[in-house]
């Protein structure tokens, strides 16, 4: 596939290291020379200097025989116009613009982006994207990660094994065998930093941060088996009153009608209008590494600190500060991947990379076959994907124990008319089912392969 990327800031530049170590034909645009250095000198990819919204340089970069463009520039305006050039004088089949400004989606603005207006086939939003994730995880305070698929009604939730967790040094085949009711799978297991899918015979140990795929109602109850109860926060500290910290606070206010939520923001302006728009939420104007605000804000009495600002380095050490002022857990979003090797080591419970929600939502249209969802973990190590079978899927009519799976991947659970299945030796994959596949890097191209159309059908 060729691929032209607008921006290689982080996100542009994970993009660009994921498709290129696929073997795509990968060019990318930044009016940063030192940047697009950086780009050339580490990845297999063509850099070029200049305005990616400019026809020029969207020709040099190959444009004219692309199949897709990706503007992930720091400015909505340009990345809309790369889009539109694109189209317009070039054809590019596939357009994906990352918008961060709410104004321009607006429910009653939805048709801004159709084929008739702005020709944008995917819109990916950033700080929404980012929000639900922090909902996910007030929701479900004892997952580190939380992901949907099939309509809602499957989630993956990352788990990390404590010391108290109660199905440690167990067999998973004897999990199965204790709680046959339970549409739960385990499907990878990251221990001391290595990424594998267990077997039946394999155990878990303290320390495991353990892949599970669950039906979403049962999701608590997978949770309590490994010894995770905590109970979800009602007094809540938000360090950072931009977009994503008042989308989060909205939310909050819309769905949880109990919980107390406390907003610290630097700059005055924004702690205004956040004052404005917001109905129950105290906005407090200030640094979020002043204890004597945090002490103002109640931190010693709050359940969780959210760290929101658009600076790590305030989010680390703010959650830090939340922690030992006497707050229960903290959650920290975290832009540079380099820092989240660290966090466990500092006292943060969990973070949120925005550009690893970027990059999987912009894999799931690269991927090709009848792919839906595409969650990317640990840098790419492995993905999580949710797939339709077709009828010439060979998947489709074999019993799963007589499934030759190749090495590198797991069926979590499929989706079939509204009820989720839990995978099991006896059952029939059907066409149109949908299967959420947990898939090492190795073996993901393999899942791609057996969701495409082939040609000898036609």
């Amino acid at each position: 596939m060729r691929v032209i990327i607008c921006g290689a800031g982080q996100v542009g530049y994970g993009i660009a290291e994921r498709l290129a170590a696929e073997k795509n034909d990968v060019s990318i645009i930044d009016t940063s020379p030192d940047l697009i250095q950086t780009v050339r000198d580490a990845l297999d990819v063509r850099g070029f200097v200049g305005h990616g919204a400019h026809p020029d340089v969207l020709e040099k970069a190959g444009a004219q025989q692309a199949d897709m463009i990706i503007a992930v520039t720091l400015y909505d305006e340009v990345n809309i116009v790369a889009c539109e050039v694109a189209h317009a004088l070039f054809n590019v089949p596939m357009k994906i613009a990352r918008i961060r400004a709410q104004a321009y989606l607006q429910p009653h603005y939805q048709d801004l982006f159709s084929r008739e207006h702005l020709p944008i086939d995917v819109i990916i939003s950033p700080e929404i994207e980012v929000g639900e994730m922090v909902m996910r995880r007030i929701a479900l305070p004892g997952a580190t990660d939380v992901v949907r698929f099939a309509d809602d009604k499957i989630a993956m939730v990352a788990i990390e094994c404590l010391e108290d967790c109660p199905v440690i040094n167990t067999p998973l085949s004897q999990l199965s065998q204790l709680f046959p009711d339970l549409p739960a799978t385990v499907v990878g297991v990251n221990r001391a930093g290595r990424l594998f899918i267990p077997r039946s015979a394999d155990q878990l140990l303290v320390g495991d941060l353990t892949y599970v795929v669950a039906n979403r109602d049962q999701i608590r109850r997978t949770l309590g088996l490994f010894g995770h109860e905590e109970q979800e926060a009602t007094r809540i500290v938000i360090a950072g009153g931009g977009n994503i910290g008042l989308y989060v606070a909205r939310q909050i206010e819309q769905r949880q009608g109990r919980t107390k939520i406390k907003i610290i923001e630097s700059s005055r302006d924004r702690a205004v209008a956040a004052a404005d728009s917001l109905r129950r939420t105290v906005v407090l104007h200030g640094s979020a590494l002043d204890q004597r605000l945090l002490h103002e804000a109640d931190i010693q009495e709050a359940e969780l600190m959210v760290a929101l600002t658009n600076n790590d380095q305030v989010n680390i050490l703010s959650s830090v500060m939340a922690k030992r002022l006497g707050c229960k857990s903290n959650l920290a979003l975290i832009n540079n991947p380099s820092f989240l090797d660290i966090t466990k080591t500092v006292g943060i419970d969990a973070t949120l990379n925005p550009g690893s929600v970027t990059i999987s939502r912009v894999l799931q249209h690269v991927r090709r076959g009848r792919i839906r969802g595409v969650h990317s973990l640990h840098h790419g190590a492995a993905e999580v994907i949710e797939a339709e079978a077709l009828e010439t899927s060979p998947l489709v009519g074999v019993v799963m124990r007589d499934l030759d799976l190749p090495d590198g991947m797991r069926i979590g659970a499929v989706y079939r008319d509204g009820v989720v299945l839990k995978p099991s030796g006896s059952l029939r994959i059907k066409a149109k089912d949908r299967v959420v596949i947990f898939a090492l890097e190795k073996a993901v191209k393999q899942v791609e392969q057996m969701f495409r159309v082939s040609l000898e059908f036609f």
